[in-house]
């Protein structure tokens, strides 16, 4: 039973990874209604809520259906993240998390994010300031180390649970690997049966099948998994997953129908909260993950990212629906 503070999660919870400019309320509300059982905020600039940037404090938005739901910080600055976290915790989610594991440039070179695994007993620091600052449960999401040569992830787990973390989700890269190459759990499965760790050990990386899914909790013993890019496009991912891992069976995937009534709840919550602009500039990038696999849909899909208007685009959705009624996806 995956436990964090007072927060019951089952016996294997599916987690959505936190990703920038993706797991936001309009993608979050799909994952949720297809099964996910704890989500998490894109990240969220520990400066940029210091400041009350108009973007990082949009990114606080949470719902009731969305519980258990967990915001997560990012910064490299003691006192940042200090009152981001009391910032956080006035909005009232269930967890704070902190964003160890970002690889990107403009993130890593400054310190915060994969950058802080350069320099452990900062981020150790970090992290026990942080829980110091808030009564909510704090937990950590991290990658194995730097490079090949700083695997320091068991020792890391230890230093962070003893300064107070209730869980922590490690993704099985460094950050010079990025996003190349495969993710390796053998150092999760490490963190995991290291007798000093009793606190729930999430994997992440490379979890794209229930069969995967399966696979990994039975080779590494983890608590469960965090699921990222693929549920892009694709929430059906968690409803898979849970079917396979209670009954052996996989499910049909979703078909048209379903992908189009995605798709379209996707966009119109996206122009609720975003506004008309963003609505539709952000939902481009989801289009051809609804609808892969579809023969000859290139026309339709350039016609989806380049038209502006929401009435247009639904429209489009719609003309889609009936153009591709025949369309069995398997």
């Amino acid at each position: 039973m995956a436990k964090i503070g007072n927060i019951d999660l089952g016996d294997f919870p599916l987690l959505l990874a936190p990703m920038e400019d993706v797991s936001d309320p309009p993608f979050r509300a799909l994952c949720k209604q297809h099964g996910a059982d704890l989500m998490y905020t894109e990240f969220i600039s520990s400066e940029g809520l210091i400041r009350d940037a108009a973007k990082s404090m949009q990114k606080l938005d949470i719902y009731e259906y969305e519980r258990p739901i967990g915001i997560q910080i990012f910064g490299s600055d003691l006192e940042p993240m200090i009152q981001s976290a009391e910032i956080v915790e006035a909005t009232n989610p269930d967890i704070l998390d902190i964003n160890f594991g970002c690889p990107v440039k403009k993130v890593a070179c400054k310190g915060a994010g994969a950058g802080i695994l350069q320099d452990i007993p900062k981020m150790v620091r970090l992290t026990e300031a942080v829980v110091k600052a808030t009564k909510l449960p704090v937990t950590v999401k991290t990658r194995l180390g730097w490079n090949d040569d700083t695997k320091y992830i068991v020792e890391v787990a230890e230093r962070l649970q003893d300064v107070g973390i209730q869980a922590i989700s490690i993704h099985g890269r460094t950050r010079a690997q990025m996003y190349k190459g495969e993710a390796d759990w053998t150092l999760i499965r490490e963190v995991k049966e290291n007798p000093r760790i009793n606190i729930p050990v999430f994997g992440n990386g490379d979890i794209t099948t229930p069969q995967k899914a399966l696979e990994y909790k039975t080779k590494y013993g983890v608590d469960g998994v965090m699921v990222g890019r693929a549920s892009i496009g694709y929430p059906w991912i968690f409803r898979e997953i849970k079917h396979f891992l209670a009954t052996g069976e996989t499910l049909p995937p979703p078909q048209l129908t379903e992908r189009v009534d995605a798709a379209l709840q996707h966009l119109k919550m996206g122009l609720e909260w975003k506004g008309q602009h963003l609505g539709v500039v952000e939902m481009r990038r989801h289009y051809a993950n609804y609808f892969r696999g579809m023969h000859g849909f290139k026309e339709h899909r350039i016609r989806l990212v380049t038209e502006e208007d929401p009435e247009t685009i639904i429209q489009l959705l719609e003309e889609i629906r009936e153009t591709y009624s025949e369309h069995v996806f398997s």
